[in-house]
C-alpha cells in the first residue's frame, strides 16, 4: 500500500500544479492517482478515524456539503471534504491529493463527501459511510439516468450502506418512506431522522419543491406503499425564510441562519446540513454553532455566487436540471433588470425548458450557446422579449457586460454547468472548482 499510495500522491500532485497553471482539469490528477493505485480512497480516506458521511441527491449536494463541514468545523472537528464538487472518484481522489501525507495520511478527524448519485453506490461500499444525508429526488439528467425511479434505486444502495445513522427529507416523495423500505433490519440497528420545511413555507412556493412524482399509489398491493409527504416527525424544521435567511427549528428552540442565496431549496439544505451534524455529534451538538457556521459560510462556486466584474455585481444562477432551475426563478424576488443566459452540449436535450414556468422572467437581453436557439424558442412561446442570440459566448458576454449597469439591483447570469465554469473564467475567474483545490 505505502509504495503504490505515496507514487500516486507524487504523480497527482505534479498533474495537479499543471492543471492549475492552465486553469482547468480538476479531476485529470485525481484520476492520474487511481490508475496508479486503484485503491486510492480506500487507503487514504478511509483511515480518517470518524470515518465518512456521504451527502447526496439530485439537487443542493455541493452547497449542502460546504454547509455540513462548516457545522462540523465550529463544533472543533477537523474536516476533510471536496469542496470542488467533484463528486466522481476522479474528483474525490483530486481533493485528497491537495491535503494527504506522502504515506496516505489525511490530518482530518472525519471526512464530509459529495456522492454522485450514479457513482454514489460504488463510492459508498468502499468507504462504509457512518452517516448519509440524502436530500432529494427531482428530475435530473435523464439522458444519463432514463427516470427518477432509477436514481431511487441507486440511492436506496447509498443509504442502505450507512452503518449507523441515515438523515432524510421528509418533504420528498421518494424519501419520506425510505427507512420502512430498507426495512427493520436495517432500520434496527441504524438511527433514522428527517428533516424538512413547515407545511405553509411548501405551501406558499409557487411549484412547491419541484420534488418528482412518485407514479403508483399501492405498489406492493397492500395499500401502504405511499406516506404522505410531511407525515414524519423532523429532527431539524425550515420554519420562516427571508431574503438570503432562515430560521430552523431545532429541539424546539428557533435559530436564525444566513443562507448563501434565495429560495426555500437553500433552507432545506440548510436544514439537512444542521439534521445531519445533529445526527453525527449526538450530545455535542449545539444549535449556536450552527448559526456561527453558516453565518461565516463562503458561496460555493457558481451556486448563487456574487461575482464583481468591473465594479458591478453579477448573480450566477446555475440550471443544472429542471428543479435547480424552476426553484432558482421561484425565488427572485422580481424580474431581473438584465438577465443572460448560456446553455450548451452539457445539456443535451434542452426540451424539459417546455415544463418550466417562466414568468418570473419579462425579457432576456442576451441568449448564447451551442443549445441557444432551442432556449431562444421556448422563450418566443411564452412571449418573454429576446434582445440577441449570438453562438459566440465571447462575444456574448461582452456585449452583456457592455449593457449600462442596471438602474437597481444587478445583473442576472443563468447558465448550466459547463458554461458557467467556462464564463468565469471569461470573466477574470480562473481558479479551479473549490479554489484551494
Amino acid at each position: 500500500m505505502g509504495f503504490r499510495t505515496t507514487t500516486a500522491v507524487l504523480v497527482g500532485r505534479a498533474v495537479r500544479v499543471a492543471a492549475r497553471a492552465r486553469g482547468g482539469g480538476s479531476a485529470i490528477p485525481g484520476n492520474i492517482a487511481l490508475k496508479i493505485n486503484p485503491r486510492f480512497l480506500e487507503d487514504t480516506i478511509a483511515r480518517i478515524p470518524l470515518g465518512v458521511v456521504a451527502v447526496s441527491g439530485s439537487n443542493g449536494k455541493s452547497t449542502t456539503t460546504n454547509m455540513l463541514a462548516g457545522i462540523l468545523r465550529e463544533h472543533g472537528l477537523k474536516v476533510f471534504t471536496n469542496p470542488s464538487g467533484g463528486n466522481l472518484p476522479q474528483g474525490i481522489a483530486s481533493s485528497v491529493l491537495s491535503s494527504v501525507s506522502l504515506s496516505g495520511v489525511l490530518d482530518a478527524d472525519i471526512a464530509i463527501l459529495e456522492v454522485d448519485e450514479g457513482y454514489g453506490p460504488k463510492i459508498t461500499k468502499m468507504l462504509q459511510p457512518s452517516t448519509v444525508l440524502l436530500l432529494n429526488i427531482q428530475i435530473d439528467q435523464l439522458n444519463r439516468y432514463h427516470e427518477p425511479d432509477r436514481v431511487v434505486r441507486m440511492l436506496e444502495e447509498v443509504a442502505s450502506t450507512a452503518t449507523r445513522s441515515l438523515v432524510l427529507n421528509r418533504d420528498d416523495n421518494h424519501l419520506v418512506d425510505l427507512d420502512t423500505r430498507l426495512g427493520s433490519a436495517f432500520t434496527g440497528s441504524r438511527a433514522v431522522t428527517f428533516f424538512g420545511a413547515s407545511p405553509e413555507l411548501i405551501g406558499a412556493a409557487a411549484h412547491g419543491l419541484a420534488s418528482a412524482d412518485r407514479f403508483g399509489d399501492d405498489s406492493r398491493g397492500d395499500g401502504s406503499s405511499r406516506i404522505a409527504v410531511g407525515g414524519r416527525e423532523a429532527d431539524v424544521t425550515v420554519t420562516d425564510i427571508g431574503d438570503s435567511q432562515a430560521v430552523l427549528g431545532i429541539d424546539g428552540r428557533d435559530i436564525a441562519v444566513r443562507l448563501p442565496a434565495r429560495g426555500l431549496h437553500y433552507a432545506l439544505d440548510a436544514a439537512g446540513a444542521t439534521a445531519a451534524a445533529r445526527a453525527v455529534l449526538g450530545d455535542r451538538f449545539r444549535p449556536g454553532l450552527v448559526t456561527a457556521a453558516l453565518n461565516g459560510l463562503t458561496t460555493v462556486y457558481g451556486r448563487g455566487e456574487l461575482l464583481q466584474v468591473a465594479g458591478e455585481d453579477i448573480e450566477i444562477i446555475m440550471m443544472k436540471n429542471p428543479a435547480s432551475l424552476q426553484l432558482n426563478l421561484d425565488s427572485l424576488e422580481s424580474a431581473p433588470e438584465q438577465v443572460f443566459m448560456a446553455v450548451d452540449e452539457g445539456t443535451p436535450d434542452p426540451s424539459w425548458v417546455y415544463d418550466i414556468d417562466l414568468s418570473s422572467l419579462d425579457h432576456v437581453d442576451v441568449i448564447t450557446g451551442s443549445k441557444a436557439w432551442q432556449f431562444a424558442v421556448r422563450f418566443g412561446y411564452a412571449n418573454i422579449p429576446v434582445g440577441t442570440v449570438d453562438l459566440d459566448v465571447r462575444a456574448a458576454v461582452k456585449q452583456f457586460l457592455a449593457l449600462p449597469r442596471p438602474s437597481k439591483g444587478r445583473k442576472t447570469m443563468i447558465l448550466n454547468y459547463e458554461q458557467m465554469m467556462a464564463i468565469r473564467k471569461i470573466l477574470g475567474f480562473k481558479e479551479l472548482e473549490g479554489g484551494g483545490q
